[in-house]
């Protein structure tokens, strides 16, 4: 099964750093690339950021590549046309259960756990000049962005909306698009699932005024109640146009390997990746989350051999065999 159709290329490096540990790499790829998602979104800045800090680490060639999100990248890692991706466990748990809409039916137990990575809160942004200032001012008939088709935000956010009494007329795209758009006025609302600050919404600050729409305690009890998510709190100091922090709720992140990948060849990723969060930090601020201690937040996919070994000798983790692939 071929998705390479949908993917674009973006950061690919070539490094020369070798991987300082004695290690035999006899079976290891010598490139790779993890599944991010669109343009302007957490996932591709992420994403693609720790995906060249792997590559220069380990002295290999890989970076991000342009995909179309969660349910995209589990089907790419699945089939081992992407070595590495990201997915929220909503998403995870459908395409275990074969209702990935990519291809149903197709259970994809090939995609193992990886690291943690951060919670996805979900928001609401529309121009100040639109006078929604609370999810009820959304007008019946709303031009609504959710993101990329198959995205956690088109998979969930939609459903969100329709729990909440929300009347809309569903568009999809990428994130810098659709902020070009809400700004354009060709859209009323953009619902955003991503990890914050989201690139489009600090860029759409920028140039004009907006306003960042919290769920009142209601709203936020009716979320928690219909899906798979947490209680969240979008930081003040997270958007200058925020004065108060944000009731939302979020959804855990996790990135993901090829189950079939060397042990030593994830184990060495992984330590790339968790043994300085300093370095993570200046990819993204998200990655203030993405650290040892959140592995326990994955309760759906099976663990690569290589990262959960990694987690139990470093993290004081105690991963149960049955929940680590092959085991």
């Amino acid at each position: 099964m071929k998705f390479t159709a949908i993917l674009a290329s973006t950061t690919i490096i070539a490094a020369g750093a070798a991987f300082a540990q004695e290690v035999d790499k006899s079976d290891w790829p010598s490139s790779f690339t993890v599944g991010t998602a669109s343009q302007g979104g957490t996932y591709f800045a992420y994403g693609s950021g720790w995906a060249n800090l792997v590559a220069e680490e380990l002295g290999l060639t890989g970076g991000g590549e342009v995909t179309g999100g969660p349910m995209q990248n589990m089907a790419l890692v699945h089939t081992g046309e992407a070595a590495f991706g990201m997915t929220t466990m909503g998403p995870a748990a459908e395409s275990l259960g074969g209702t990935n809409p990519i291809a149903p039916g197709l259970e994809m137990t090939q995609a193992c756990a990886m690291f943690p990575m951060y919670q996805t809160p979900f928001s609401v942004t529309a121009l100040a000049s639109s006078g929604i200032e609370k999810v009820s001012d959304i007008p019946a008939g709303a031009k609504i962005g959710f993101g990329p088709a198959g995205s956690t935000s088109d998979t969930y956010f939609p459903r969100m909306m329709d729990t909440l009494g929300v009347e809309y007329d569903r568009r999809n795209g990428g994130w810098t698009d659709l902020g070009g758009q809400l700004q354009d006025g060709l859209l009323d609302v953009i619902a955003f699932a991503a990890g914050v600050p989201v690139p489009a919404v600090s860029q759409l600050e920028v140039q004009t005024d907006v306003n960042i729409i919290e769920f009142t305690e209601e709203e936020q009890a009716k979320l928690l109640e219909a899906f798979p998510v947490s209680e969240f709190s979008i930081k003040a100091s997270t958007y200058s146009t925020l004065e108060a922090d944000a009731r939302s709720v979020s959804m855990w992140n996790f990135a993901i390997a090829n189950c079939d990948l060397p042990a030593s060849f994830v184990n060495a990723a992984v330590d790339v990746v968790m043994s300085d969060n300093a370095r993570m930090m200046g990819i993204h601020k998200a990655a203030g989350s993405t650290l040892p201690e959140n592995w326990d937040k994955n309760k759906v996919l099976k663990w690569h051999p290589g990262a959960a070994a990694w987690f139990n000798e470093n993290a004081g983790a105690n991963i149960p065999a049955e929940m680590i692939y092959g085991g």
